[in-house]
């Protein structure tokens, strides 16, 4: 049977940002959606596909397999980035804010990071924990499914596909990580580190 998915709940407080507006927020919502929608199309006509024609330069069952894939990251990603934003703002949770003094030297060097990734990834910039390593670090990607690292965690995702800032900011990529930025839930970001940091 096909594993099929549902959207999550839309929180409310992503369409309170302040730089990045609700119509911006409401548009990119859909895109997820579509992401969410094309999972479980991928899936049915999995489920028809032959497995004896599998072949890794071209079949059927290839292209389903890749394009899996790429929902699959626009599922995870977008759902990691729209509840880790909020009109809130805050500060990292002692316990984050630790490891990243511990890891990136200060909060402020962790930004520098991040929006350096953000500038240099053409899809995403994420901060995630290294499970083997043992340390939080900035990783880009350049599409949904590209640059995965293994064995890591993302615990703060940054969009940075032009549609996440095009109608607000048309091509000023930098003001939008900017009002990014500004507009991180730390509570959410703190709770998602806490959680990983249970298991150390």
């Amino acid at each position: 049977m096909a594993h099929q998915l549902s959207p999550i709940a839309k929180p409310d407080k992503i369409l309170k940002l302040d730089g990045i507006s609700a119509e911006s927020v409401e548009a990119h919502w859909g895109l997820y959606e579509a992401y969410v929608k094309k999972y479980n199309e991928v899936q049915e006509k999995l489920g028809g596909a032959d497995r004896s024609a599998a072949n890794q330069i071209y079949s059927e069952y290839r292209g389903l397999r890749e394009q899996l894939t790429f929902a699959i990251g626009g599922i995870k990603n977008h759902e990691l980035y729209f509840n880790n934003l909020g009109n809130q703002g805050g500060s990292p949770s002692d316990v984050l804010a630790g490891q990243v003094e511990k890891d990136f030297g200060s909060h402020d060097a962790m930004i520098t990071e991040l929006k350096a990734g953000g500038m240099a990834g053409r899809g995403w910039a994420w901060v995630a924990w290294d499970w083997d390593w043992s340390r939080l670090d900035v990783y880009i990607g350049d599409a949904q499914n590209t640059f995965p690292v293994w064995n890591a965690t993302p615990i703060l995702a940054l969009d940075v596909y032009e549609h996440s800032y095009i109608r607000d900011f048309s091509t000023a990529r930098p003001k939008y990580i900017e009002a990014f930025v500004a507009n991180i839930d730390w509570a959410d970001v703190s709770g998602r580190w806490e959680r990983i940091a249970k298991e150390l």
